[in-house]
């Protein structure tokens, strides 16, 4: 059951009309449920029937929520667009509609290029994650926390810490400081573990119970002397270490936790939400009279996606299905990490360096039905006809080199997988994991290399128009774009070394990201982990029976950009080599991934720069000339791929125009 309280009303873009969709407005407020802990529907949700419940057994909850709609609906095209948001924070108004960020959209600049408005799209936000607090406009959801007959539930906790600066000597528990921290079961150092290490499979150095402590430290102007002064105070919600925290370093704490939330709520909070504007058909709905409603989560929000399908979460409670389409982007091949006791949701998928043992990626990895070769567990993500969407699964280079992009479409061995009918997977070559549409000059942090800078938010209003058209007539889009093993555009590490180029100054990442073997004990399956998990195996060492899955890289050409996919235009018409890597600097983890980052290595700009370097690609001038020959070559490429229905027409002309001088300041050209 649920109720939409509106809280505030207020017109969007100041009034602003959509062609022919017409002015919008913004609603918001909480959405309050309440659930029966023992009906089916929601059966699986861990501790659920140990939350707190009313005097008629339910149990109760409540969400954020946002939704800007069609001022006249009759205008709109009856369609609502759930964009999950990643970490309390909305993301659909800047990479559909090429939008600045906002948690709080209000203004015409917050619609962007009015793309989803202009379709006349209703978009609807809910908080779906439990472990976010208030604050920056953040989407909240409240969910109980679970008791022993009203005992403290106690269990043990795995959190990391990897500073990117120096300085740090304090930090909530949850490692995030808009995260819920679940709070020390005891003040008593010698109940924990605090560790560090440079690697992930490193010796841990022990750091002696007597240097750290559960306590925060306050800094600020001193009332008295108006000078700086500081302070600690004991708190059981944060750690303090006072020799500081060295930047790259994995510091890792395992101690009692107590009090869990039950954060599998956040499926049912967003099957009864969308549900409700889907098929409410009462003036409680603001969105009354939708026909259709699509999904979209990127990253941490793709993987929940993933998990609320493979859940059977996308049949609501009557058993009708809740999205028509689903379109997770840059999950990789991740899903389950948010519905076990003690869950942290904000904490990322397990990359190559950071949150390395994490339960984020666990069989199965694809749509299609397949065997894990290492238990002969035979599933799938998609086992449910009746109510499993249709799926756009997109994803960029990064998710192959950094969250085993590759098990989304193969076996546990790296055979080809054939999708089912209604899926499609995108690999949008070359680019990486967040890629922001207003990105100016190339920015470098704590990577060896510039970021990579390619432009892909053109593809997110491409995918929406097709997935639409599919779902509405049944119109086939375009076929999966994807490296594969039957045509060698999908290899392993050991091929894809020979093929990158030697470029002077640049080390290739060592390898993908493999994905351990983890135990987290027996009671795993029904979501009480233990922690720290066994490392069953972490890497195959040469000569070693294959005790992992099999991940694999998309193939590279000459320059070293990928070969199969979806090219963008600027891949297409290269200015550099754009690679889903790039190594962390010295001092920060040196050669090991960084987190979710690619690379741009410009090329040489003249020939006489190429020969004076020694670079094996072709400078700039010996591609394109001048820049008049650059800017055709991208916007023949966007033509190619407004032909293939990949690209929507409209979006030539910004590609020309972000192309006219060489494609800066997103490119570093001096020419």
């Amino acid at each position: 059951m649920i109720e939409l309280k509106i809280a505030d009303r207020r017109p969007f873009a100041g009034g602003r009309a959509f062609g022919d969709t017409g002015a919008y407005e913004r609603l918001s407020g909480r959405a309050l449920f309440r659930v029966d802990p023992l009906a089916p529907a929601q059966a699986d949700v861990v501790d659920l029937k140990l939350a707190p419940r009313d005097a008629e057994g339910l149990v109760h909850f409540a969400a954020d929520f946002m939704i800007l709609r069609p001022a006249d609906l009759a205008r709109g095209n009856r369609r609502v667009f759930y964009d999950y948001g990643n970490r309390g924070h909305k993301r659909a108004l800047q990479f559909f509609n090429d939008a600045p960020h906002s948690n709080d959209p209000l203004t015409l600049t917050h619609a962007g290029n009015g793309f989803l408005m202009r379709r006349g799209y209703a978009v609807a936000w809910l908080a779906w994650e439990g472990d976010m607090l208030p604050g920056d406009n953040r989407m909240v959801l409240d969910v109980p926390v679970a008791t022993d007959n009203g005992r403290a539930i106690t269990g043990r906790v795995r959190v990391e810490f990897i500073p990117d600066a120096p300085g740090a000597v304090c930090h909530p528990l949850s490692g995030r400081v808009a995260a819920h921290s679940y709070r020390t079961a005891s003040m008593d150092t010698s109940d924990a573990a605090f560790t560090r290490r440079r690697y992930p499979y490193d010796a841990p150095e022990i750091i002696p119970n007597d240097q750290w402590s559960f306590a925060l430290a306050h800094a600020g102007a001193g009332a008295e002397t108006k000078q700086a002064e500081f302070a600690v105070a004991a708190s059981d919600w944060h750690i303090y270490y006072p020799a500081g925290f060295d930047p790259g370093w994995i510091y890792e704490l395992i101690y009692t936790a107590k009090d869990p939330k039950v954060m599998g709520l956040g499926h049912v909070a967003v099957r009864d939400f969308v549900s409700f504007l889907k098929y409410d058909r009462t003036d409680a709905n603001p969105l009354l009279g939708v026909e259709k409603a699509y999904g979209w989560g990127r990253s941490q929000t793709g993987r929940c996606l993933r998990d609320f399908i493979y859940r059977g979460y996308n049949a609501d409670a009557a058993g009708r299905p809740v999205f028509d389409g689903a379109m997770p982007h840059v999950a990789g091949a991740g899903r389950k990490w948010m519905n076990h006791r003690f869950a942290n949701p904000i904490v990322s998928g397990g990359q190559q360096y950071e949150d390395h043992f994490n339960i984020a990626d666990s069989f199965p990895f694809s749509y299609a039905m397949s065997t894990d070769h290492l238990t002969g567990k035979r599933d799938g993500i998609l086992k449910r006809p009746e109510t499993d969407p249709l799926v756009f699964h997109t994803q960029t280079s990064t998710e192959y080199w950094v969250r085993r992009g590759s098990l989304a479409h193969t076996d546990t061995q790296g055979n080809d997988l054939p999708q089912p009918e209604n899926v499609r997977v995108y690999c949008w070559s070359s680019s990486q994991h967040s890629a922001d549409p207003l990105l100016q000059a190339p920015s470098r942090g704590i990577g060896q290399n510039y970021s990579n800078n390619v432009a892909t938010s053109a593809f997110f209003r491409a995918m929406l128009d097709a997935m639409d058209r599919w779902a509405t007539d049944g119109t086939k889009p375009p076929p999966s774009r994807v490296p594969m093993r039957a045509d060698g555009t999908l290899v392993d590490y050991a091929t894809w070394r020979q093929q990158f180029p030697a470029i002077p100054g640049v080390a290739p990442l060592s390898e993908p990201n493999v994905l351990p073997l983890l135990d987290f004990g027996p009671d795993a399956e029904r979501g009480i982990l233990r922690e720290p998990p066994t490392i069953v195996h972490g890497k195959n060492e040469p000569g070693s029976p294959a005790l992992t899955y099999t991940v694999l890289v998309p193939s590279v050409d000459a320059d070293g950009n990928d070969i199969a996919g979806v090219r963008a235009p600027m891949v297409a018409a290269p200015l550099g080599t754009y690679t889903g890597w790039n190594p962390r600097a010295r001092g920060y983890g040196h050669g090991v991934q960084w987190r979710f980052e690619g690379s741009y290595i410009p090329f040489p700009e003249t020939p006489s720069e190429r020969a004076i370097v020694g670079d094996p690609r072709p400078s700039i001038l010996e591609r394109y000339m001048n820049k008049t020959n650059y800017q055709a070559a991208i916007v023949a490429a966007a033509r190619s791929l407004v032909d293939q229905g990949l690209m929507l027409e409209e979006d030539v002309d910004r590609y020309a125009e972000a192309a006219a001088d060489w494609g800066r300041p997103r490119h570093d050209v001096g020419l």
